[in-house]
């Protein structure tokens, strides 16, 4: 009785401490450019939408005059950005959208839900949050939000959460790696190298996953790879390569030495019955002798997906120092909860 007692309180007093997780910093509910319709120039920075409608956001468009619509619509908004937000991690919360998204960000496309049609798929009750690359933003100016939507029946629209810029625990990436990454399908060793000719592969956003960006339903091999430069200042700290979650199995290399790996690809054995590889957030140890200081660095990323989304879909991504990340690490695995376990030990 006095354990659930105990682990009732703890439930209570551990809601707010999880709330101050994430701070709201800008708060996007309220009036929105809305446009039906469909047209992928309403993405655009330049765009005029001076004669759309307004509507307000979070609610269905059913509601806000359009009564039975079923189909493609657009929202925009303009927001200002803080200088002092550039040393925040920031992520983009939408609430729930009905049926299927994409978000765009000063003309960059930011992330999605569910899938439009001929492939549709409804992600009618999945809470949009979306990681906000910094080399997308303008720190100090105006940013556009641009958001595509599709509903296939009922209520549509952004229709109700929270709608707003947040902030969480930052981490000091030095340097980001988030944005744009070289990108092929399939499987070949030699991807891996760091003097492999990648100059054909096409391009893909991280985080976001490579269903999101032209390969729906794809399961398999895919390849990533990222040139970067690590200032010689940092010759003396030890380091940890972040790259976020990862759906569902990965290996990585750093100028041709692999570095890391989570879980087991098709034909080895698998030590563990733990599948839950998608929702491991991944953080290598990258020896001091792999890295070239002040020089061009190679990061490949061989992944394997099961079923469903795949790829790199979610942050942070990029090098951390050993610091960061043990500072990181402790933020979330508090010495708090270690002493409430201690707590209800004692009452045994």
């Amino acid at each position: 009785m006095r354990r659930a007692v105990v682990c009732m309180l703890i439930a209570a007093m551990a809601l707010p401490a999880l709330a101050r997780d994430q701070k709201k910093e800008i708060n996007l509910r309220g009036r929105w450019k809305f446009q039906i319709g469909d047209d992928k120039e309403y993405a655009d920075v330049n765009f005029d939408d001076s004669d759309w409608e307004d509507i307000r956001v979070p609610r269905n468009w059913e509601d806000k005059g359009y009564p039975g619509y079923d189909g493609y619509a657009w929202y925009r908004t303009t927001f200002k950005l803080p200088v002092n937000l550039e040393e925040k991690s920031l992520k983009l919360h939408l609430g729930y959208i009905d049926d299927v998204d994409e978000v765009y960000v000063n003309g960059q496309f930011i992330g999605g839900s569910g899938r439009f049609q001929p492939d549709y798929e409804t992600a009618y009750d999945k809470n949009r949050i979306y990681p906000l690359p910094h080399h997308v933003l303008n720190f100090g100016g105006e940013n556009l939000i641009a958001v595509r939507v599709y509903d296939e029946w009922g209520e549509g629209g952004i229709v109700r959460g929270q709608v707003g810029i947040y902030s969480e625990f930052s981490i000091a990436l030095e340097p980001d790696l988030s944005g744009a990454w070289k990108f092929h399908l399939g499987d070949n060793e030699a991807w891996a190298e760091a003097d492999y000719d990648d100059g054909d592969w096409e391009t893909q956003m991280v985080p976001i996953s490579w269903d999101q960006q032209g390969y729906p339903d794809y399961d398999g091999y895919g390849w990533y790879r990222r040139e970067f430069t690590v200032d010689s200042r940092l010759q003396k700290e030890k380091l940890i390569l972040a790259l976020g979650k990862i759906d569902d199995i990965d290996e990585v290399y750093l100028n041709g030495v692999r570095i890391g790996r989570t879980g087991r690809f098709p034909g080895e054995t698998y030590i563990t019955k733990d599948n839950s590889y998608y929702n491991r957030k991944r953080f290598y140890y990258i020896p001091p002798k792999s890295i070239r200081w002040g020089k061009k660095n190679v990061i490949a990323v061989r992944v394997y997906d099961t079923y469903q989304y795949g790829g790199i879909y979610e942050g942070p991504v990029g090098i951390i120092t050993q610091d960061t990340y043990l500072d990181y690490r402790d933020d979330r695995q508090s010495s708090f909860f270690d002493f409430i376990e201690d707590i209800v030990d004692g009452l045994d």
